[in-house]
């Protein structure tokens, strides 16, 4: 149980910064990229987008 304690109270060496800066930066690099790119969709032409009230379902016609 002491070298546990002993482990975590050691400061990181030259190597391990760089794994640890190099992971922590492609994980915040690629969530920005995910984030941005879905954000920066392109927009749909209004024209072309029916709402609920446009739409015929053909129900309405002769409906007795």
């Amino acid at each position: 149980m002491s070298w546990i304690i002993f482990a975590a109270t050691e400061a990181l060496n030259a190597q391990g910064w760089t794994i640890m800066l190099i992971s922590v930066g492609s994980v915040v690099s690629l969530t920005f990229y995910c984030i941005r790119r879905v954000l920066q969709l392109p927009a749909e032409d209004v024209e072309d987008i029916k709402g609920p009230l446009e739409i015929d379902t053909g129900d309405t016609q002769d409906a007795d």
